[in-house]
């Protein structure tokens, strides 16, 4: 149990994973119920500390301490597994069973009996709210918190700390009703027997509770739990999350509900009425439409990526493949030159080549005419040859000069 708090017993706190069980309320952690209050129920917990002239209708089982305050009535045995503290005119109706020491108080009454197995001290012990203020305020006030420190450590025993079952000051709390003029907080995984009156309340998620939450102010039912019951709101806004059912009517100032909630009765709303729809998650949308995620591409779109690809011809590199401009300018110019110097070489043999045929063939007929004709001698038919001979060199040097 915390004992270095913020403030008083101010609210119906009502912790994680507390159940009711026959006509016991049974939690893991410790349990704190203020004074002047009523418990129907038997009380078993791990530490069980009762405020003055508090009443509980049944048995009390404590694996750790129980501190019961004076003029307390517990109407049914107590079992302790440490040590007792019992304050003055405190009245037990059962039995007494200790594990470990017992302080008791003055006109105790006991009426069948106890037995401690350890040291029995008979006085009157100051209430145990006191005393943890009283003993947390000095080593504070002295500024030793680390002492304050060791000292809630070494009441908690050393275990896993976890949060008390607090009822607070002048609670009814029954199997019919828990009726309390403060907050109600009940955590997750709880099973509640009773209706719920209180200031306002707020219920966990995955709880059950057979009875009706009724709230002057705002009343919230966490997803996936179930309320046997109708919930009302005198003033305040309802709020009913995804997943909750509840099996009666909702009356409200201002209603906001879940579409995923479940409302077997009707609506009623002074105000506001306001539905609230899911949001998609990523997975979800991929899931019902197959929506890529992010970075990803459709099917289509792949496939069609695919094919344009195979379509594109393949980019060359510039510097392997593609001459420069100037390059290219240079090889044209060269080849366009040669082009034209072998086109005058060769018209210009033809035409000297052409030439010297056609005056070769005249000189040889008027040789022969001339010798046919005057009868002159071989001689000079060899001196005609040497001048055609002159002529054909002069000729095909005009051709080179050309």
């Amino acid at each position: 149990m915390s004992l270095r708090g913020t403030g008083p017993i101010d609210e119906l706190a009502v912790p994680s994973g507390t159940t009711v069980e026959e006509h016991d309320l049974v939690t893991d952690g410790d349990v704190l119920v203020g004074s002047r209050s009523t418990v129907e129920f038997g009380l078993r917990g791990r530490n069980v500390a009762l405020g003055e002239r508090t009443t509980v209708e049944d048995d009390i089982e404590a694996s750790g301490d129980c501190r019961v305050d004076t003029w307390c009535t517990v109407e049914g045995n107590v079992l302790v597994g440490e040590d007792a503290y019992i304050g003055e005119r405190a009245t037990i109706t059962g039995r007494l069973m200790v594990s470990g020491d017992l302080d008791i108080g003055d006109d105790v009454t006991v009426e069948e009996g106890f037995e401690a197995n350890g040291w029995i001290v008979v006085r009157n012990p100051i209430p145990t709210i006191v005393f943890y203020f009283i003993v947390l305020s000095q080593l504070l006030r002295s500024g030793e918190t680390d002492a304050a420190d060791e000292l809630a450590a070494a009441l908690a025993d050393g275990d896993e700390a976890r949060d008390p079952l607090v009822i607070p000051r002048g609670a009814e709390v029954s199997d019919d009703a828990w009726r309390v003029s403060t907050p109600a907080t009940v955590g997750d995984d709880c099973r509640i027997h009773g209706n719920l009156r209180a200031k306002s309340v707020a219920v966990g998620e995955r709880n059950t509770v057979f009875g009706s939450l009724r709230a002057r102010e705002g009343i919230t039912v966490g997803a996936d739990t179930v309320i046997h019951g109708d919930v009302t709101s005198r003033g305040g806004t309802v709020r009913i999350e995804a997943g909750a059912r509840v099996l009666g009517d909702v009356s409200s100032g201002d209603l906001v509900v879940h579409e995923d909630a479940t409302i077997d009765g009707t609506l009623r709303a002074r105000g506001d009425m306001r539905l609230v729809q899911r949001v998609a998650e990523p997975d979800e949308e991929r899931a019902d439409g197959e929506a890529p995620k992010s970075g990803e591409q459709p099917a289509a779109e792949e496939s069609a990526a695919e094919e344009s690809a195979e379509e594109e011809p393949e980019e060359r590199e510039p510097d392997k493949q593609a001459p420069d401009e100037a390059g290219v300018d240079d090889v044209a110019e060269s080849d366009d030159e040669g082009t034209d110097d072998e086109r005058a070489e060769g018209t210009d043999d033809e035409r000297a080549e052409g030439t010297d045929d056609d005056d070769g063939g005249a000189d040889e007929k008027e040789a022969e005419g001339a010798g046919a004709g005057k009868g002159e001698p071989e001689e000079a038919k060899t001196a005609a040859d040497g001048d055609d001979a002159e002529l054909a060199t002069t000729g095909e040097a005009d051709g080179d000069k050309a």
